[in-house]
């Protein structure tokens, strides 16, 4: 059978690399080739394409497309407390629209946080000339640029929900250990927002250090005055109930996730309900409030229709049920096993291994047969792995992302090459010295056992 599999994945990561088909559809190829070949049925195939992750996708989802709907992104970016005062400062502004960035970039996929913020960045530098203009004034269009591209990476790091690749992480991690205590939304929160934080600062140093000059702000005066930005806040009016009712449904969806499940002395709330309540129950019960909600614009609507989420990103709903099955496969098959009598070479040499998003799928799993050949704990490689594999900043074929920025014709890449280059190695700093923070995920590396039929949790261990 785990030849099977292995013919059945390299189907799909031809189908994938080639793009002979589109994305999602070569995401549905699981769904047959599993029960044809004998991996799996196609009832436990059909499994993965739905279960509370891809619920917890959905609901958030749906959230944002109710934040882009209200032009809640807008009035984030054009925050008053930046806008104090008559002199411009360039290095605030920039801090402004990075961190908004990163800030949505939290709630949904990295691409649609760059698409939806990358238009309201360059209606800011509109007004700024694109070239033959001053170079202070170009350096920081490329600084505004990079900063919604790489802020949308990096904010995505702190919650589950950020990117594909923290989905796949904490899908295929309670795949393979049913027995350990799940990762949620708060477990993760605790350890990728402080991440994320040190990689946004360090992101933010850097630009102000390429691209920030200390005449910045007295060229950006000349050409752009807070008054124009205060009247675009102007335009948008007061924020009616419709705006209020999604900003609070968004923010108790927000308190839910983190108050679901605590610590063993305070166990959250999720107890009341005997541990039945996942985070895509919550995330599914408030985003079905915003169906019920009237907006009090019209009489009969409601802040959201089925209309509005025609736009649903499904190619990225159907890629993590194709890696969760893929993952499910090779676990099912017996091609773990063979993976880490194959990798048992390497248990005296710790090795480190990135990929991009595209492969995140592969290389998790075989980074939890890695670690058991070298008798590791799983999550000293998984994370490293999933989270490395977003350090995408060097080039514009890293991420979607990175080629929105490169088609606004701001950068080139060789300016992506300047600013990525540092920004990688300062994340790379920052995920290694945050790597013992791992604790927060309540798993004890000591008590890890390691049977023949696949590593398991002893929890009941002195």
């Amino acid at each position: 059978m785990a030849r099977d599999v292995l013919a059945a994945l390299a189907w799909i990561f031809v189908w994938w690399l080639t793009n002979a088909v589109p994305m999602p559809v070569t995401s549905l190829a699981p769904l047959f080739l599993f029960p044809l070949f004998g991996i799996a049925t196609a009832e436990e195939v059909a499994k993965s394409y739905m279960d509370d992750i891809i619920s917890l996708v959905l609901g958030t989802f749906i959230l944002a497309i109710a934040v882009e709907h209200y032009n809640i992104h807008r009035r984030l970016a054009l925050n008053p407390g930046l806008l104090r005062g008559d002199a411009m400062n360039a290095p605030l502004l920039l801090l402004g629209i990075c961190s908004t960035t990163a800030f949505v970039s939290m709630w949904m996929h990295n691409t649609a946080a760059t698409m939806l913020m990358m238009p309201v960045a360059m209606g800011i530098l509109q007004r700024l000339p694109a070239a033959g203009g001053h170079q202070d004034v170009i350096r920081f269009s490329k600084a505004v640029v990079l900063g919604v591209v790489y802020s949308a990476t990096i904010g995505g790091m702190s919650t589950v929900t950020g990117t594909g690749a923290n989905l796949l992480l904490v899908g295929i991690w309670r795949s393979y250990f049913p027995a350990a205590k799940p990762i949620g939304f708060s477990t993760w929160f605790f350890f990728g927002f402080p991440l994320a934080l040190l990689i946004f600062f360090c992101l933010w140093g850097i630009l102000c250090y390429f691209y920030c000059s200390k005449s910045s702000s007295d060229v950006l005066s000349s050409h752009m005055d807070k008054t124009h930005l205060k009247r675009e806040l102007e335009n948008l009016g007061p924020m009616v109930f419709a705006e209020k009712a999604v900003l609070i449904v968004f923010s108790t969806l927000v308190l839910l996730w983190m108050t679901r499940s605590l610590t063993d002395e305070v166990p959250g709330w999720g107890t009341l309900f005997k541990g039945n309540v996942g985070d895509g129950t919550v995330s599914v019960m408030m985003a079905t409030l915003l169906f019920v909600i009237p907006s009090k614009k019209m009489p009969g609507e409601k802040l959201m229709d089925w209309k509005k989420c025609e736009r649903l990103p499904w190619n990225i709903v159907l890629l993590l049920g194709a890696g969760f099955a893929i993952g499910d496969g090779v676990h099912r098959s017996g091609l773990a096993d063979t993976l880490s009598a194959w990798l048992g070479f390497v248990k005296t040499t710790p090795r480190a291994f990135t990929s991009d998003n595209s492969t995140t799928i592969l290389v998790v799993p075989l980074l939890i047969e890695l670690a058991k050949a070298m008798g590791a704990h799983p999550l000293l490689l998984m994370v490293p792995g999933g989270v490395g594999s977003q350090f995408a900043f060097l080039l514009p074929t890293g991420t979607p992302s990175n080629i929105i920025a490169l088609a606004t014709g701001r950068i080139e890449i060789m300016d992506m090459v300047k600013t990525g280059l540092p920004l990688k190695v300062a994340a790379l700093g920052a995920l290694s010295l945050l790597m013992p923070t791992l604790e927060i995920f309540n798993v004890d590396i000591e008590i890890w056992i390691f049977f023949k039929n696949g590593p398991t949790i002893c929890n009941n261990c002195p």
